[in-house]
């Protein structure tokens, strides 16, 4: 196999996500937030028409540091700070929790936070770190949401299945009681604590269904077909994409070691959504990726579908 084969799906430079600063020394969250730029404040203001008259009942959310607009909201709407929103996780840093990174999205409409739960997982073989992503947004589009993520270390893929079994996400909104919700630290980590727990049978389950050549195929060619019907330019995209993840499934140096089955396919297609070159990179590309990562990745909830549907 060639060398710059084995970088694109094993030897990883970067975190899985590639965004945000590296705050790994940051003791407590208000100190991750003075390293990446997010120490910050909300600051609301009214909202006026072009002509200058009061829009009545919506606030604009601004940042302190530039007046930037972040969002109109409702004035039901309760500002929750950066400070406030992520300073619950210090009450889990007693229990070995760490920071990773800190960032912002969409020009500040969206800040997030990174920890690492430091409890060690062999699942199948591999040893999987659970990470907590926490985010607040500032423009109205969601409330806080903290999301279990968690990482095979080999490869830095990303095993964020959506189980029925487990609550991977949950969010408080901004309203009068939302730092009531936040501030639930045993809360949380109980429900991390299950969805690794029910990662782990979801894993072995996967592990005992058996895929054949053919079958891994088919699953992929479901992804990205290549029939003649196709326009031309799409096919060739096609072949193309689907080359990239044939070759996470068959020649991976990290999946030597796994049989044949739905877990080996799962790996695959999450090495190649959160990892594969797309065919055009837009300007907002890893931000769009670390969304997905964080709220759900359709591609990797479609295999995990595929895979079970095959037993």
């Amino acid at each position: 196999m060639s060398a710059n084969v084995e970088t694109m799906f094993y030897l990883r430079e970067k975190p899985w996500h590639g965004l945000g600063i590296r705050v790994g020394t940051a003791p407590t969250s208000i100190d991750a937030l003075v390293l990446a730029g997010l120490d910050w404040e909300v600051i609301q203001k009214d909202v006026y028409t072009e002509n200058g008259s009061l829009i009545p009942g919506y606030k604009v959310n601004t940042r302190s540091t530039d007046n930037a607009a972040l969002g109109i909201v409702s004035d039901r709407y309760k500002v929750v700070q950066n400070e406030e929103a992520f300073q619950f996780t210090d009450d889990l840093l007693g229990k070995g929790v760490t920071y990773e990174t800190a960032g912002a999205l969409q020009g500040g409409k969206k800040v997030w936070m990174l920890a690492r739960i430091p409890h060690r997982y062999i699942i199948a073989g591999d040893e999987i770190t659970p990470y907590l992503v926490v985010m607040n947004s500032h423009d109205g589009s969601s409330g806080i949401k903290v999301a279990m993520t968690p990482i095979r270390v080999v490869c830095q893929n990303t095993l964020n299945l959506a189980l029925d079994s487990a609550k991977r996400i949950w969010t408080a909104k901004h309203t009068e009681n939302v730092m009531s919700r936040v501030h639930e630290a045993e809360e949380t980590l109980g429900l991390a604590e299950r969805y690794m727990v029910e990662l782990g049978r979801g894993i072995d389950v996967l592990s005992k269904i058996r895929l054949t050549d053919k079958k891994v195929m088919e699953f992929m060619q479901e992804f990205f077909p290549v029939t003649l019907d196709l326009p031309e330019v799409q096919r060739k995209n096609n072949l193309r994409l689907l080359e990239d993840m044939k070759r996470r499934y068959w020649e991976a140096p990290d999946l030597s070691h796994v049989a044949k089955n739905a877990y080996r396919f799962v790996n695959a297609v999450s090495d190649f959504a959160t990892h594969a070159d797309p065919i055009r990179r837009t300007k907002n590309y890893n931000e769009n990726l670390f969304l997905r990562t964080v709220e759900g990745n359709p591609m990797i909830d479609k295999a995990y579908k595929m895979a079970l549907a095959a037993a």
